[in-house]
């Protein structure tokens, strides 16, 4: 299972504001059934086997490019553990968990 975070930045766009582009994202990314996802202020964070995380990406980029913008940078950090699993709620709790201590 990995966890990845994903930042899609749209280049040369006539406003400041990327709103409609991370509709865009979004909405190709809710199509992923195999791949659970939270969006955060600054970026979506995405859960499941790499290869779905991956092709999910894929299509968020797809996505924001369709919307009319000519250049993005999509940015992809991946956390893919193996010797247990691995979940967005697990690393949160982990933290949590310490916190406390």
């Amino acid at each position: 299972m990995a966890v990845a975070e994903v930042s899609i930045v749209p280049i040369g766009t006539k406003t400041t504001s990327v709103s409609k582009y991370v509709v865009a994202a979004l909405k190709a990314l809710r199509k992923e059934k195999k791949v659970v996802y939270e969006l955060t202020s600054m970026g979506t964070i995405l859960e499941g086997e790499l290869d779905d995380v991956l092709r999910a990406a894929k299509k968020m980029h797809e996505g924001v490019l369709a919307g009319g913008v000519r250049r993005v940078v999509t940015t992809i950090k991946i956390d893919d553990r193996r010797d247990k699993p691995l979940t967005m709620s697990g690393k949160v709790e982990s933290v949590v968990r310490k916190l406390q201590q």
